[in-house]
């Protein structure tokens, strides 16, 4: 069985069961820690709509923390969401601000990973952490099924 995450007619993701429900509680936790609507609507008889302006808000509120972070087990944690996020947002043809996104962060950085040994840590270089990240979604997207 398979679950099916759509924009209007377009289906983004035909997902399996055991990973549609792992991602949606994941969308659940990452609502809650940026205080936003996801967009991603429930599931009901294996459809979910996706509100593409809600989405587009939330994708673009989840890069900048994911940017405004150096704290390596809260990337752990969440560059599997992140990048999975981007694959859709890519496929529902949203605009990603790349480069304002790989500037230095204005906002305050989060979640700082500290070390006796290294001290404080920064985010990664703008160029790099997007390549990473794009490169990790463009993995998963083709495992990805539409």
């Amino acid at each position: 069985m398979s679950q099916y995450f759509d924009l209007g007619d377009e289906t983004l993701w035909n997902a399996s069961n055991g990973a549609s429900l792992v991602f949606r509680r994941q969308v659940a936790v990452f609502e809650a820690e940026l205080e936003l609507p996801s967009g991603i609507g429930p599931m009901e008889d294996d459809e979910c709509q996706i509100s593409p302006d809600a989405f587009e808000t939330f994708v673009n509120a989840l890069l900048a923390k994911h940017r405004r972070t150096s704290h390596a087990i809260w990337l752990a944690l969440s560059e599997g969401f992140t990048a999975t996020v981007l694959v859709l947002a890519e496929r529902a043809a949203m605009e990603v601000d790349w480069a304002g996104l790989g500037a230095a962060p204005e906002a305050p950085l989060e979640d700082v990973q500290v070390s006796a040994v290294t001290g404080m840590s920064a985010p990664a270089e703008g160029a790099a952490w997007a390549a990473g990240l794009r490169a990790k979604a463009r993995e998963l997207g083709r495992l990805m099924p539409r």
